[in-house]
């Protein structure tokens, strides 16, 4: 029986999160102050005691994730085995490190470039994400791509009848418009900075693609589901290229599932905050084994 580890994106945060192993774990603490040393500011103080609203900020939130995810997997120490992992946009991130397939200091610091790329992108281009409940991919995917004036594309593939798709602000208006009458039901534009996944992060794409370039990756200690093409992958270069292309190509979290499932994997423990990821893989699994890791 297989074991996945999952690791969650952006939109698992909330405030506390990493307290209990920053105070339990020696390892941990230590971990969580180097972070602070490396980003500049005390993103503990935010995680800790801080409001949703700083934890908003995505140059917090995407760090804080990742933080919480990581030192979590090392705090597991002996009892982390995984057969495969995968995470869900920022957590491949989490993924990779938890898999050593790069340093945890090169791994933070990628992040908060990519964070801070992403920010930019928004702030240039104002744009959205809305997610559609109740239809399928299929036509979802043909009402975007006659949507030909503004940019409108499927960013995240969550699970069977649940899907995000990205754009920009009116692209996504006319989209949840079309998808309604065509029997979505739901379309609900979300509280996020950007469309991320879609081409407007093309200027966050050229930017961490020279940060992920300069990083040094390793064979990881087992495969890598990568959001880009959803199937397991050890060579670093491959693992390379896959990260570079994630942010503006669609999330296949329903793909990676099936894929994962098909390979083997019976047994599911998320590693990071909240356990959405348990939910999406379990329409896919019923009859799993799934679990929120802890130390």
């Amino acid at each position: 029986m297989k074991k996945a580890y999952l690791f969650p994106g952006q939109g698992a945060q909330f405030v506390g999160m990493g307290k209990e192993l920053y105070e339990n774990s020696a390892t941990g603490k230590a971990l969580f102050e180097k972070a602070n040393d490396i980003l500049g500011f005390r993103i503990t103080d935010l995680m800790f005691a801080g409001t949703d609203e700083d934890l908003k900020q995505t140059k917090v939130t995407q760090p804080a994730i990742f933080l919480h995810s990581v030192i979590l997997a090392d705090a597991l120490g002996g009892s982390f085995t995984p057969d495969m992992v995968a995470g869900h946009s920022l957590g491949e991130f989490s993924a990779l490190v938890a898999a050593r397939a790069m340093s945890f200091e090169d791994g933070l610091k990628l992040v908060a470039a990519r964070a801070m790329a992403m920010q930019k992108a928004c702030e240039e281009n104002p744009s959205t994400m809305a997610a559609i409940l109740g239809l399928d991919d299929e036509v979802i995917e043909k009402i975007c791509g006659e949507i030909t004036d503004e940019i409108v594309v499927c960013a995240n593939y969550n699970s069977p009848g649940q899907l995000v798709i990205s754009g920009s602000m009116k692209g996504i208006e006319i989209a949840c418009e079309r998808l309604k009458a065509a029997g979505a039901k739901r379309a609900l534009p979300l509280k996020v900075g950007g469309a991320f996944h879609s081409p407007l992060m093309e200027s966050a794409r050229l930017s961490l693609a020279e940060a992920i370039e300069k990083t040094a990756f390793n064979e990881p200690i087992c495969p890598v589901y990568q959001n880009f093409t959803a199937k397991p992958v050890t060579n670093p270069d491959t693992i390379k290229s896959n990260l570079v292309n994630q942010l503006t190509s669609p999330v296949l979290w329903t793909q990676i599932s099936r894929n994962m499932i098909a390979d083997g994997a019976k047994t599911f423990i998320e590693v990071g905050p909240g356990n959405v990821l348990q939910g999406l893989v379990k329409k896919l699994c019923p009859d799993g084994e799934f679990i929120s890791a802890s130390i």
